[in-house]
C-alpha cells in the first residue's frame, strides 16, 4: 500500500528547535510515523511536554536542553542520537529565525548572527550526522527555510538573506551527499507559531494576512510536519536538492511592516 512508504518504523530523528511550533509538530509527526526522536531547544519544560506527546504516539523521545545558537551544541545532537538509540537516520534543521530590522539598522554583526543561527547551525549538525547516517545505510535531512528567502519584503534583509543561503546550501549539500543521503528544504510561509503570536492574536492583522494569502488562511505547524514526513520517508525517496514551497501560495509578502521610504 502507498501509505507504507510514509512509515518510519525503526528510524531515529534529530529535530532542533523542537520545544514548540514547527519543531514540536515535526517531532510528534515523525513519532506518529514510527520514529524515535532526539528533541532539543533552550526550554526544558517545553521539551518534556513534547516528549509526553511522543510517548502517547508509542515512541521514545530523548530530551537535550541546549542553546542551539551555538553550532557545537547542535552538532552534539548527532552523538546523542547514536548514544541513545544506536543510529541516526533523519535530521530536521528547524532552529533559526531573526527579528526584522530596517536595512540601515542591520549591522554586519546582526547579519552575521543571522547567518550563524540559520545556516552555520544547520551545517554543523548535518556534517556531524552524515557519518552516522552512512553507517545506518543512508538518511535524509530537511532544512526549514522561509518564503522570505525567495520574495522581498522591507525589514527582512538579514532574515531573508540567511534563509536564501540555507535554501542554496540545501542544493549544494544534496549534491555532495548524494546518493545515500538526501537533503531537501521547506520554504515556509506564515505559520501560526509563537513567533507569529503578536500578529495572529490581532484579528485585524490576521485578517489582512489571510486575505493576502491565496489559500486565505495561515499555516498550521502540522502542515509543515506532514511535508517533513513526506520528505524523509520512502514516499520522498526520489527527491533531493529541492526547496518545497509550503506557504499557502504566496508570491509576495502578506504582511507589510510599514517601514517608510528613506
Amino acid at each position: 500500500m502507498i501509505l507504507e512508504r510514509f512509515r518510519l518504523a525503526g528510524k531515529v530523528a534529530v529535530i532542533t528547535g523542537s520545544g514548540r511550533g514547527i519543531g514540536a509538530a515535526a517531532a510528534v509527526g515523525l513519532a506518529e510515523a514510527g520514529a524515535d526522536v532526539v528533541i532539543s531547544s533552550r526550554t526544558e519544560s517545553d521539551l518534556h511536554e513534547v516528549a509526553a506527546r511522543v510517548a502517547d504516539a508509542g515512541r521514545k523521545a530523548h530530551v537535550v536542553p541546549a542553546d542551539l545558537s551555538d553550532p557545537d551544541a547542535a552538532a552534539a545532537l548527532a552523538k546523542a542520537a547514536v548514544d541513545t538509540f544506536g543510529r541516526l537516520d533523519i535530521v530536521v534543521n528547524n532552529v533559526g529565525g531573526t527579528y526584522p530590522r530596517p536595512l540601515l539598522e542591520t549591522t554586519p554583526e546582526f547579519l552575521e548572527e543571522a547567518f550563524r543561527f540559520n545556516v552555520s547551525t544547520a551545517h554543523a549538525l548535518t556534517t556531524a550526522a552524515a557519518p552516522a547516517m552512512l553507517t545506518a545505510g543512508g538518511g535524509a535531512v530537511v532544512n526549514i527555510s522561509s518564503n522570505m528567502g525567495r520574495i522581498a519584503g522591507r525589514g527582512f534583509a538579514a532574515y531573508g538573506t540567511a534563509k536564501a543561503a540555507l535554501a542554496h546550501y540545501t542544493r549544494l549539500a544534496a549534491l555532495d551527499l548524494a546518493p545515500r543521503i538526501r537533503v531537501n528544504a521547506i520554504a515556509v510561509g506564515s505559520v501560526v507559531t509563537s513567533a507569529l503570536e503578536i500578529v495572529a492574536g490581532n484579528p485585524e492583522l490576521r485578517e489582512k494576512m489571510e486575505s493576502a494569502t491565496p489559500l486565505h488562511r495561515l499555516g498550521d505547524p502540522e502542515d509543515i510536519a506532514a511535508t517533513i514526513v513526506y520528505l524523509v520517508s520512502q514516499a520522498g525517496a526520489y527527491v533531493t536538492g529541492k526547496v518545497l514551497e509550503v506557504d499557502g501560495g504566496l508570491q509576495a509578502p502578506n504582511l507589510d511592516l510599514g517601514l517608510p521610504d528613506l
